[in-house]
């Protein structure tokens, strides 16, 4: 076939489209696949009409289309089908050939289909993207892991359509294995968490000083160039001002009903896995779940709920400049038990992930990006070994001075009846952290009562066993 493809792309949903979109806007030629027929028919006479593309029908007809090395991304359905397309992909390549899955796919299953199709001599990379359908199509965030070959080959493209932060490009590679996906599947974590926290600030500005819609959005628009500058903090102030075609604010006729796709889920499996402690962000996760047992929190409400005497208006600034306080803080909580687990995995597992790059390709294209990021970015080239993100100086000291605040915050919210599951954990947390002794010494205690698991001394090296039923 004359004039070949430089790389194809299989999955042609919104994310698909969008990718292909923006690697043809860069003067590459692409061939696209999709396992409907009518799909590729109708992007061809739509989106990509007039544009370099070649349009293909069969899997057969695909691998012809393109240049060798073959250079194949797969936007499709995590999981069986990812499996299932590489399978039906592996008789028409060659070694040297190479396969990028773009998916939200288990880091796991990333990391095995590495293994195995290094050993056909396949080039495998398994990408995590950030930045949803307008990332993918004007520059995601783009995090790579697997062959460093296939990294090589696909670099200059990646490097193209990636979003830029300051002019660098939000994209790299991250390590051998699952740890593109890794790494994706942890930002996730962090997304849900900054996400919920920005909903309890909410919530204290609806339900407990009854703001009116245009003054939250000030709020969070005045928070937007301060400290919490970011892409969740400026959406919400947008959304909050919203307002539908019959003039009511569009955000009270939504249900509080929220599903999820895994990501937060397999980040919290993940910690469990590593003795990683991420209470705050599972309870982002468990926050969703609670959200869809509708039914029951009304007939709890119906039980439970309690009247609270109302906040005098006086105080009104004082709580929103402690709310802004609180907010900011539980947000360094929440990063720092991602970046934990990053850490710890990556020691483990001996993968040598860069954070201070993670922290860097985040800032631009992704859902979480934020300044804050770029306080995470020096800490970590300022101490690469740092062992938790709260011993850096320069966010030691700003944990201290807003601690009082979060503290505040979440007595005012117990007061109020007002539920705060991710900034009471992030409390709960920075008062485990630093408590010099816990009373889990009891807890080995009472394990070794009954289960002889044995405990510690202090200051001795072997393990105790005591007959604790025997007389003293």
């Amino acid at each position: 076939m004359p004039n070949k493809a430089d790389l194809g792309v299989i999955g042609l949903g919104v994310m698909g489209q969008n990718l292909a979109l923006n690697i043809e806007d860069h003067d590459y030629k692409v061939a696209v696949y999709n396992k409907e027929p009518e799909m590729t028919d109708a992007f061809m006479q739509n989106e990509a009409a007039g544009k370099n593309f070649i349009a293909t029908k069969t899997l057969e007809d695909f691998i012809s289309s393109l240049s060798s090395p073959k250079k194949i991304l797969l936007m499709i359905t995590a999981g069986s089908p990812v499996d299932s397309v590489i399978h039906s992909l592996l008789p028409l390549l060659q070694t040297g050939d190479s396969i990028i899955d773009s998916g939200n796919s288990n880091f796991i299953d990333t990391r095995r289909n590495f293994n195995e199709l290094e050993e056909k001599g396949i080039l495998f990379l398994g990408m995590g993207i950030s930045g949803g359908a307008d990332g993918a199509r004007n520059g995601p965030c783009l995090m790579a892991g697997g062959s460093k070959k296939a990294y090589e080959m696909w670099e200059d493209i990646l490097l193209a359509i990636s979003a830029k932060a300051g002019g660098t490009p939000c994209c790299a590679y991250l390590g051998e294995g699952g740890s593109g996906h890794f790494v994706k599947m942890t930002h996730n974590g962090i997304e849900y968490a900054d996400m919920q926290l920005i909903c309890e600030a909410y919530s204290i500005m609806r339900d407990v000083l009854h703001l009116s819609h245009n003054e939250m959005s000030d709020i969070f628009r005045r928070w937007n160039r301060g400290k919490l500058n970011g892409y969740l903090t400026e959406i919400t102030a947008n959304i909050l001002s919203y307002r539908d075609v019959d003039g009511g604010f569009l955000i009270d006729k939504i249900d509080d009903v929220v599903n999820q796709k895994g990501t937060g889920k397999w980040t919290v499996e993940s910690a469990m896995d590593e003795g990683v402690p991420m209470a705050l962000i599972s309870a982002a996760v468990f926050a969703r779940n609670i959200s869809t047992q509708k039914t029951e929190r009304e007939t709890a409400a119906h039980f439970f709920s309690d009247i609270t005497t109302p906040i005098d208006p006086k105080r009104n600034q004082r709580i929103i400049d402690q709310l802004e306080k609180a907010l900011y803080l539980s947000k360094i909580v929440a990063y720092a038990q991602g970046f934990d687990l990053l850490k710890t995995y990556s020691d483990k597992h001996s993968l040598h992930l860069p954070l201070s790059t993670v922290a860097s390709i985040w800032q631009g294209g992704c859902i979480i990006r934020s300044a804050f990021l770029t306080q995470i970015e020096t800490a970590y080239e300022e101490n690469p070994n740092l062992s938790n993100l709260l011993f850096d100086p320069a966010l030691k000291d700003e944990v201290s001075e807003n601690m009082q605040s979060l503290r505040d915050i979440c007595i005012l919210a117990i007061e109020k009846h007002t539920p705060l599951p991710c900034q009471n954990e992030a409390l709960s947390y920075l008062d485990l952290f630093s408590a010099n002794r816990l009373p889990t010494n009891l807890l080995a205690a009472q394990r070794d009562y009954f289960g002889s698991h044995t405990y510690h001394k202090i200051g001795e090296k072997l393990p105790f066993h005591t007959d604790w039923k025997s007389k003293n």
